[in-house]
């Protein structure tokens, strides 16, 4: 795998969102925050763990 200057990575990037329907920009934002509610009830829920030694 080469290595890409952030740079040229982030030109990429910005060319692939122009190309994309809007149906494709709803669809990772929903992505995106249903892990990120994942993420966040995992790390509140891992709080309330006891250990019952």
């Amino acid at each position: 795998m080469e290595h890409y200057p952030a740079a040229a990575w982030l030109a990429e990037a910005a060319g692939a969102a122009q190309r994309q329907e809007p149906g494709n920009l709803l669809r990772v934002v929903l992505v995106v925050m249903l892990v990120g509610c994942a993420l966040t009830a995992w790390f509140l829920l891992r709080g309330y763990k006891r250990k019952d030694d």
